[in-house]
């Protein structure tokens, strides 16, 4: 188990085991839960990009490509102007 000290500003440094061990790196975001047993949890908020290929889906939704997609956002932009 790895422990640290908190600095008079409250800052904590986390473990080069811990950061390895949920892939957290330079500008990563966590956050803090405590839990119906009052146990705090450090939960990465980095995702992998690889890991929300297809999230937006839906079955029967048909693809689009860059160039509509582009075409879509150039409308959208121009209904703000």
């Amino acid at each position: 188990m790895a422990s640290v000290t908190i600095t008079p500003k409250g800052q904590v440094t986390i473990p080069k085991e811990i950061r390895d061990y949920l892939h957290l790196d330079t500008g990563s975001k966590v956050d803090f839960v405590i839990d119906e047993n009052g146990t705090v949890k450090l939960i990465p908020l980095t995702v992998p990009i690889h890991s929300l290929s297809g999230i937006l889906h839906r079955p029967g939704m048909k693809s689009v490509t860059l160039e509509e997609m582009e075409t879509a956002i150039r409308e959208g932009a121009s209904d703000w102007s």
